[in-house]
């Protein structure tokens, strides 16, 4: 079942934020108030300090070399960071407008801080990036996920992506995925979402 914004929750989406059955909130969803957050376009001098962070929120996968320093020399005015009230990092948003494609927006990477998720900071970074990505004319943004990453596919499912099915994918993991997407044994998860 694809999530829409107006449309039920599917099990695995209402799990990544935080939601039990019919919408009530899960005895192990984190406590707390989501803290305040300040939003801001990253610069070339926040490299380092996400790059810092990106194996660790990612659970130890290697990833940072997804984000090398050219993202935050070009693509900044549609990227966006969220920093707590004490400047700590807590969260990131790194896409573009196609200039191939401009009626098409791309998330290259998104993560939250572990210890903040469930609190709304990712959707957040996401709906500033609709906006940014609805000024500059796009109609459409799309994003890819690993297969395996159960996490990342609801996320994406909760916001009102759905994924791309078709003749060229398979199962794996459970989910429409394409097999040696970037390389040999890459398999990846292809979202589409309106704007």
């Amino acid at each position: 079942m694809d999530v829409t914004p107006d449309g039920p929750l599917d099990e695995l989406a209402a799990e990544m934020i935080g939601l039990g059955a019919a919408g009530r909130p899960k005895p192990h969803a984190p406590a707390g108030p989501t803290p305040a957050l300040r939003f801001r376009h990253p610069t070339e001098a926040d490299h380092r300090p996400i790059v810092a962070l990106i194996d660790d929120w990612w659970g130890g996968r290697r990833l940072h070399d997804l984000l090398p320093r050219l993202w935050l020399q070009h693509f900044c005015g549609t990227s966006w960071l969220a920093e707590t009230e004490d400047g700590r990092l807590a969260g990131f948003l790194v896409g573009f407008v196609s200039p191939d494609h401009p009626e098409t927006a791309y998330v290259h990477l998104v993560a939250t801080d572990p210890n903040l998720r469930s609190r709304g900071v990712g959707r957040a970074l996401e709906e500033r990036f609709f906006a940014t990505a609805r000024e500059r004319g796009a109609h459409q943004v799309r994003a890819v996920s690993w297969a395996g990453d159960r996490a990342s596919i609801g996320f994406h499912r909760a916001l009102g992506y759905r994924i791309e099915d078709g003749p060229q994918t398979r199962p794996i993991y459970g989910v429409p995925a394409h097999e040696d997407y970037d390389a040999i044994g890459d398999e990846k998860v292809l979202f589409v979402r309106a704007l």
